[in-house]
């Protein structure tokens, strides 16, 4: 496997490798998984010694606050609607780490996985002597590259992780740079004001690239003098108008797109899927791929983006084996919560027990963070009139930063007064969930976090392309 564009770096000889997959991953979680520690030195470094795998890639590298998740769900899905062999790097995972490694759509296998992570923990420990050991995440970054040149992929698509700056993934330039917008979130990582976050996540912009945003207000005024002074061409974006929404997505009008389908649930998605469309026509500009309207019609209906919106049936379920919903959202954020609370209160009457004058409560089902704006996210969600007199059970997942679940119940309730019933405590968030689904009598809401979406989705999705070795 020769490495295209990195001369003086050869493959390096097999090394030991771990001998099963669940070895691979405890080698991996050994790093912390929660653990952040900015800067590119260690990934450069780290990729020098795999051989330089991002040199011979092109591609979109996709930041900002909220979007740009369901931004390469959308560019991923029209690529692969135009028949190219696009990679690209969903974060965080939600059931198994090989969700984060993706080529045509496809999941690496267990096997493959194994091999890279053996491939890669030599070269990091040859890093570490004068970098540092290199985070779990910088290791998944500098590993999806290694795949994607390994598997010849056409392009790819990748997610900024945290910021932009010192993210790991700020080590490759692909060409084309989007930023969907920039609002408060890290920002004792990334800055207090929106203007500084805006700094930071503006910084992937390099010289020559095809950039794209849908910021807006002052985050907007700092991208634009980023790309004026290292000289890259920008386009900015407004949302989609939208024609209509039901509980499959929304169709919008896009430039020679009128009436186009998407397959992704909330009035926001109207904002990223114009941000998604300008990144395929930067694409294009740059000499990348061209996606054609056909494709990107079909693309744009077939996207799917787990633990965001995600609608989840659940036959039988329900109280006295009723049928269950459940709507799975990460909304980690005060501007991801809001948008989920819009989306909400919009779907509420096209969800289980919706219909008539007195539609059955919701439930919400919570887990935050600890170092998040608790206050901000749980204020958004209970400002949606259809959480008025819901059902909450406060529960937490695994790590360090998690908010207790007690306490969280104590925020909820300081938050949300007397327009919520006071929250049950459930400390195992698979026990949370069942408990919920047991008794709603609405639909089922699962928030806050995306780890514990990402417990409820491996919960209630059997998924065979999810389940990893024993």
């Amino acid at each position: 496997m020769t490495s295209p564009g990195a001369p003086g770096h050869g493959r390096l000889p097999p090394p030991a490798r771990p001998g099963t997959y669940a070895d691979a991953v405890a080698a991996l979680q050994a790093r912390g998984r929660f653990g952040i520690r900015l800067g590119l030195g260690r990934t450069r470094a780290l990729l020098r010694e795999l051989g330089s795998p991002q040199l011979g890639i092109r591609g979109a590298l996709v930041g900002g606050t909220n979007g740009k998740g369901s931004v390469v769900a959308l560019v991923s899905a029209c690529l692969a609607a135009a028949g190219r062999r696009a990679g690209d790097t969903p974060k965080p995972h939600l059931v198994t780490y090989r969700e984060r490694l993706r080529v045509g759509g496809r999941l690496i296998d267990p096997q493959a996985f194994t091999a890279l992570v053996g491939e890669a923990l030599p070269a990091a420990d040859r890093v570490a002597g004068r970098h540092g050991p290199p985070t779990e995440f910088e290791l998944m970054t500098a590993l999806a590259f290694r795949w994607f040149a390994d598997a010849a992929v056409d392009l790819a698509i990748v997610e900024v992780g945290l910021g932009g700056r010192l993210d790991a993934t700020h080590a490759w330039d692909g060409g084309v740079a989007a930023i969907t917008n920039v609002d408060l979130d890290h920002t004792e990582w990334l800055g207090p004001t929106v203007a500084a976050i805006a700094r930071e996540k503006a910084a992937i912009i390099l010289g020559g690239d095809h950039a794209v945003t849908g910021a807006g207000g002052e985050a907007l005024a700092v991208v634009r003098r980023r790309a004026r002074r290292v000289g890259a061409t920008l386009v900015e974006v407004a949302a989609a108008p939208i024609r209509s929404m039901d509980r499959d997505g929304l169709v919008v009008d896009l430039p020679g797109l009128d009436g186009t389908r998407v397959g992704l649930l909330g009035r926001h998605q109207a904002a990223n899927v114009a941000v998604a469309d300008a990144v395929l026509d930067a694409l294009g500009a740059a000499g990348i791929a061209v996606v054609p309207p056909a494709a990107r019609r079909a693309g744009y209906a077939a996207a799917r983006w787990p633990g965001r919106l995600e609608l989840v049936a659940l036959p039988g379920a329900g109280p006295g084996g009723a049928d269950a919903e459940l709507l799975l959202d990460g909304a980690h954020n005060p501007a991801g919560a809001a948008a989920l609370a819009a989306a909400l209160d919009e779907l509420r009457p096209l969800l289980r027990g919706g219909g008539g004058a007195h539609p059955a409560p919701v439930t919400l089902v919570l887990a935050i963070m600890g170092d998040k704006d608790v206050e901000g996210v749980l204020g958004a969600l209970a400002a949606a009139s259809s959480v008025a007199g819901a059902r909450v059970v406060a529960t937490q997942v695994e790590g360090p930063r998690a908010l207790a679940a007690a306490a969280l119940a104590a925020r909820w309730t300081a938050v949300a007064g007397a327009r919520s019933r006071p929250p049950a405590v459930i400390l195992e968030p698979a026990a949370a969930v069942a408990s919920a689904v047991a008794d709603a009598e609405g639909p089922v809401v699962v928030a806050g976090s995306l780890y514990l979406v990402g417990a409820a989705r491996a919960l209630v999705v059997d998924d065979p392309d999810l389940r990893d070795p024993a």
